[in-house]
């Protein structure tokens, strides 16, 4: 079982690392247009909180098994929707496929950018999740702790389980967060009901760190909570 948790501590650093870190303008924000309509309705009723139905898989290319096929990771999320396109979210990953062994807890606020529409059903619209207001990490499990104390000292307390830690807007390596930037994540959004959808990971285990690996089909959706 310690072999298992730490290699999916590895995986969790190594998957998190690819999204990379990116430096975002909101002068760059698109301008309203006639189109905005549709998209005020859906921002009106995405407002409130979601949640994972049940705790849901990930491939990555950054961790493969011997017959190379991609290690899946674990994670759960809770969303949480605001006035003026602000939004919470909170990522419990975690070592198995039930939850049962925490591994991290990742909370990020910022803004969503919306993009225009997406192709993959009538309504989806291109989405971009912007962490500029807020990034922290918790560890969970002593391994993952030691493991930030090796790759993750510079500018940090000790890392230790259960003890929150920002690294909005600094040097943290594990992610691939510079200096002075905003993680950026270009995905979707689709609303049917109370079931919010956001884009499946690529086959391939690519982030989503480029508008060309923007995610062209559906992950499993949040529910109203």
């Amino acid at each position: 079982m310690r072999r298992a948790v730490r290699s999916s501590l590895l995986l969790l650093l190594a998957i998190s690392g690819a999204a990379g870190a990116v430096a975002q303008s909101l002068s760059n924000q698109p301008k309203a247009s006639v189109v905005e309509t549709d998209v005020g309705k859906t921002k009106e009723a995405m407002i409130g909180n979601w949640e994972s139905i049940a705790p849901e898989v990930r491939p990555s290319s950054a961790g493969k098994n011997a017959d190379g096929t991609l290690k899946p990771f674990y994670l759960k999320r809770a969303f949480k929707y605001q006035p003026g396109d602000r939004f919470e979210l909170e990522i419990v990953n975690s070592a198995d496929p039930h939850g049962a062994v925490p591994l991290a807890r990742i909370k990020i606020g910022g803004h969503m950018l919306w993009r225009g529409a997406h192709p993959i059903a009538p309504g989806a619209q291109k989405v971009d999740f912007v962490a500029d207001e807020s990034y922290e990490v918790t560890p969970l499990a002593q391994g993952f702790a030691d493991v930030l104390n090796k790759v993750a000292s510079a500018g940090y307390a000790p890392w230790a389980v259960n003890v929150t830690q920002s690294i909005f807007g600094k040097n943290f390596a594990p992610f691939a967060l510079k200096e002075g930037t905003n993680f950026l994540e270009y995905d979707l959004a689709y609303l049917r009901g109370d079931l919010l959808f956001w884009g499946a990971r690529n086959i391939d285990g690519r982030g989503f760190d480029t508008e060309q690996n923007r995610p062209t089909n559906l992950q499993i959706p949040l529910i109203r909570k």
